[in-house]
């Protein structure tokens, strides 16, 4: 058996877009991937991200901020920017292979009482490019 490959999800704060696509990557194909996700200004989880999660039966509750620094020199087959800023502020991610983009919009961002159904639209968007992503790879 192959040894599975490394995914490295990156955003700015690893709070919400990061930990969901670490949680949705495993849940698809951990037997497969293995998957981490970091921040380049980590800012703790955000609750209404655990929450989004938890409807889908995927608990990211143990999950915490990562800084990209944790992860300098270590190998990635794919390091993935979920957000704009994660692509401008890692352009080169050492250890990185093969680079993906997709940025997805700020849940937090969005008003209060809007939150929680902003993040179930972005963690649906990010589930459905991994579900892309995961088909396109030779197992």
């Amino acid at each position: 058996m192959a040894a599975k490959q490394r995914v490295l999800f990156l955003c700015t704060g690893n709070s919400a877009r990061s930990q969901m696509a670490e949680g949705l990557l495993r849940h698809f194909a951990g037997d497969r991937f293995e998957v981490f996700s970091a921040g380049t200004r980590p800012a703790g989880l955000n609750p209404n991200a655990a929450t989004a999660m938890a409807e889908l039966g995927i608990s990211i509750v143990g999950s915490r901020s990562k800084s990209v620094d944790e992860f300098a020199g270590q190998r990635f087959d794919y390091v993935f920017t979920v957000c704009d800023n994660a692509k401008e502020s890692c352009p080169i991610f050492p250890g990185g292979g093969k680079r993906l983009h997709e940025s997805f919009i700020d849940p937090a961002a969005a008003p209060a009482d809007q939150q929680l159904g902003v993040f179930r639209r972005v963690r649906d968007q990010i589930a459905e490019r991994l579900r892309k992503f995961v088909s396109e790879e030779p197992e």
